[in-house]
């Protein structure tokens, strides 16, 4: 079973394939997130669980739930990461979350796909072409992701060092605080209070009042309220405002009209 959380769409894009190539199904991790369902996962074939990558790790939310989650069946677990640059301490957690669980951790693998995160200025924004070419160079690293899988072989196995979990752990949660506020968020006049957003949010930090999205303070930037609606509604403050909004569907979409 391909399990996933996905905030705008390159994890959920991964999944599907894997699932696909592997003959298996998929599982969308959100509203189990967001309702803390913890209804047992049953599942005959290895788990292959596919994360996105937030500053150097897996996101906390999706960590915290798989710590607590209970899963039947086969014991082994592969983890697949999507990111822009670098998985960072995410395949170290991983392996101490499943060996904690009791079971057989597989090793990971690092997908590198478009950056999506445009709440500040430090990333540097990639072109039209270069996120072209990241989605359909994905295809061949799944490939050989399945190839492990179906042979029953271990995926890299390069946990960090101690050192650097000691490093960056803190870290990940001291730019968590400083530099993810929600406060920022806001809508524009565009907004026509469709709810979208709302059912995005993995934390169920957006409400809607009079028909206007309302953010509380836990936030994960995860994207997905920004680059999710449909209305390109939502800004970070003035960070935002000329940035494309990124969703996978735009330039799978935008690669349709051109053929």
């Amino acid at each position: 079973m391909v399990l996933y959380f996905s905030a705008t769409g390159n994890t959920k894009y991964i999944a599907k394939m894997l699932a696909q190539k592997l003959g298996d199904v998929s599982l969308d991790l959100l509203e189990r997130i967001r309702t803390n369902d913890r209804t047992v996962i049953r599942s005959p074939k290895p788990y292959v669980i596919c994360c996105p990558v937030y500053i150097c790790e897996m996101p906390r939310f999706l960590t915290d739930f798989i710590r607590k989650q209970k899963f039947a069946g086969n014991r082994k677990v592969y983890f697949v990461f999507t990111c822009g640059g670098a998985s960072g301490i995410s395949g170290a957690v991983a392996a101490e979350i499943i060996k904690g669980k009791k079971m057989v951790y597989m090793g990971s693998s690092d997908i590198k796909m478009p950056n999506n995160y445009i709440a500040s200025d430090l990333f540097k924004a990639q072109s039209e072409d270069e996120m072209i070419y990241r989605i359909k160079s994905a295809e061949y690293i799944v490939d050989n992701i399945v190839l492990n899988i179906k042979m029953g072989r271990q995926l890299k196995i390069g946990n960090s060092m101690p050192i650097s979990k000691a490093f960056m752990a803190p870290a990940t949660t001291l730019w968590a605080k400083i530099m993810q506020p929600s406060s920022p968020f806001r809508t524009t006049d565009k907004c026509m209070g469709c709810g979208k957003c709302e059912r995005l949010c993995p934390l169920n930090n957006i409400h809607l009042v009079d028909k206007k999205p309302v953010w509380k303070r836990s936030c994960a930037h995860c994207m997905a309220c920004i680059c999710g609606c449909p209305k390109e509604a939502i800004e970070y403050g003035d960070i935002t405002q000329d940035k494309f909004k990124y969703h996978i569907n735009k330039i799978i979409d935008e690669c349709k009209d051109k053929e």
